[in-house]
């Protein structure tokens, strides 16, 4: 399931080069990835059982300039659930368009907030995740 994110480009997300900074990108995909995770219930489940989502890895590809004013579309899935982490796939698009401005693969692993220690993905956890691959 892709799971859709706006987000409008302000002129502080600029650099001296009038273009959204690459930084910003970072946060974007990290806004747009709260978004799914509160829209499906997953940011109460996991701190029920007390459990932290922590990127472990994340590969960005820069491929257009966003400038003020532009809305960004921000689309988000799970491309992958491993035994030990799992992956989503992001991609930016300026809004309404098929022009994609970068896109991204990011790796976590589940951290229990008790041992500060990466957790196998298995059993509640596993289910839980999996629904994302599947609906």
């Amino acid at each position: 399931m892709t799971h859709k994110t706006l987000i409008k480009v302000r002129g502080y997300h600029l650099d001296v080069y009038q273009h959204v900074n690459n930084a910003r990108y970072l946060e974007f995909l990290e806004e747009a990835r709260w978004s799914y995770l509160e829209d499906h219930g997953d940011v109460a489940w996991f701190a029920e059982h007390k459990l932290a989502w922590v990127i472990v890895n994340i590969n960005i590809n820069y491929r257009d300039a966003a400038t003020m004013g532009h809305t960004l579309e921000v689309q988000t899935r799970f491309s992958k659930i491993g035994s030990k982490s799992a992956a989503i796939h992001q991609a930016i698009y300026i809004a309404g368009t098929d022009k994609l401005v970068a896109d991204a693969d990011i790796t976590f692993v589940c951290l229990d907030q008790k041992t500060g220690k990466a957790v196998a993905i298995e059993g509640d956890v596993k289910q839980r995740l999996e629904q994302h691959l599947t609906s």
